[in-house]
């Protein structure tokens, strides 16, 4: 089959790599109809390759049809049209039982302290092939896959494999009071759902932030407050002001690890990326800094006694933190990889034709999975417009 690689730092590649079989009887071969290109994969376009090895099938955000199911299968059947979630996860172990999907105990890759195992995301999430392919070997099957009915566009379901699910666990942590003001750092595809799901749950106002013009204007369009950034000299600052002086009521950082404006992280980073792997791996892994310039911002502009909620994937070991002014301000912390079964229930009644999520805004480029590469570098350098990306085997 043909399936998107990784070769080397801003280095991916479409080759033929053999078919995926079933190997265990709860395993599922789906194939692919649409897969999404992930704005932490481009973590992988950068910081974390000595993570990877030549070869390394990506993608995290698939959907397609069931072409073959293990023994132990019985919800699925061939022909079934599913959306396959970004993490592996059992359904049956402690940690699954209480909805903790991303920490399942049964798919945890403990040799390297990590939580549960995900699709095309490195070493540290066990190597597992990834969906940006012709085909997907789907473990646990029996549990993950999310059937979706025949008709409608792929859109309208593909983001239930991560970014939807992400923004509404984001959302649900930020626990906006009614009535209260949620803003949102960051708007790339997770961040433009947080925006809409806050107001979905009843935020009063939705405060989005970001650089890029083509972001604004799309957040704008969901009836969301925004902000330049790029043109604000304190961004703390003005959102406080914003907001009776006191600022918001919780904050969702939706950036992550490779926020701009942050040179000495950026500068850390691409040290420890153009080391040797034996040396590049520790060094991460221990001794890791992320560009913390968002969260920072985020934790001096939400109200004392509000919340922050993080969605955007971090990677550091020590990171330094304002820990006496978050305990001055009684600042309430929550994060975690999203656990996406738990939330699907409640998102499903509304991907409708009236679309409430604004589900059918978001994809900005969809191109067959032999321009994969191009469409790395378009998300990437955020040429053309580029908000979302979505890849037709």
């Amino acid at each position: 089959m043909r399936a998107l690689t990784w070769q080397g730092k801003r280095d991916v590649r479409v080759e033929t790599v053999p078919d995926p079989r079933i190997e265990a009887p709860t395993d599922a071969i789906v194939r692919i109809t649409s897969t999404a290109i992930c704005g932490s994969d481009l973590h992988l376009y950068e910081v974390l390759g000595p993570y990877l090895k030549q070869g390394d099938v990506l993608g995290h955000e698939p959907m397609g049809i069931v072409e073959e199911v293990g023994s132990g299968v019985t919800r699925l059947k061939p022909g079934d049209r599913v959306v396959v979630p970004f993490n592996i996860a059992c359904g049956s172990c402690w940690m699954c039982q209480r909805q903790l999907y991303a920490q399942c105990e049964t798919t945890q890759v403990t040799a390297e302290g990590k939580g549960a195992a995900l699709f095309g995301y490195t070493s540290l999430y066990g190597s597992v092939p990834g969906g940006q392919a012709e085909y997907l070997r789907v473990p646990h099957a029996d549990f993950g896959p999310i059937t979706v009915p025949d008709h409608g566009p792929d859109e309208r379901w593909l983001y239930l494999s991560d970014i939807l699910p992400t923004a509404w666990q984001a959302v649900r942590y930020a626990d906006t009071p009614p009535g209260g003001t949620l803003a949102v750092f960051g708007l790339g595809p997770v961040g433009q759902f947080c925006a809409r799901v806050g107001r979905q749950l009843g935020a009063e106002r939705v405060i989005g932030l970001d650089l890029v013009p083509e972001r604004l204007e799309m957040a704008r369009r969901h009836g969301v407050e925004v902000l330049d950034v790029s043109q604000l000299d304190d961004v703390p600052g003005a959102l406080i002001e914003m907001v009776d002086g006191r600022g918001p009521d919780a904050v969702i950082d939706a950036v992550g690890m490779e926020a701009h404006g942050a040179p000495l992280g950026k500068f850390a980073q691409a040290a420890a990326g153009i080391l040797p792997d034996k040396l590049a791996d520790p060094m991460i892994d221990k001794v890791g800094v992320d560009r913390l310039v968002v969260l920072k911002a985020a934790m001096k502009a939400v109200r004392r006694g509000g919340t922050v909620s993080i969605s955007g994937v971090y990677g550091g070991e020590v990171d330094p933190l304002p820990l006496m002014e978050m305990f001055d301000r009684g600042i309430q912390l929550r994060m975690g990889q999203c656990h996406v079964r738990r939330w699907i229930d409640e998102i499903v009644p509304l991907l409708t034709d009236e679309d409430p999520l604004g589900v059918s805004d978001l994809r900005t480029h969809r191109l067959p999975l032999d321009q994969g590469p191009q469409a790395y570098q378009m998300f990437q350098r955020k040429e053309d417009g580029c908000v979302k990306a979505v890849l037709t085997p």
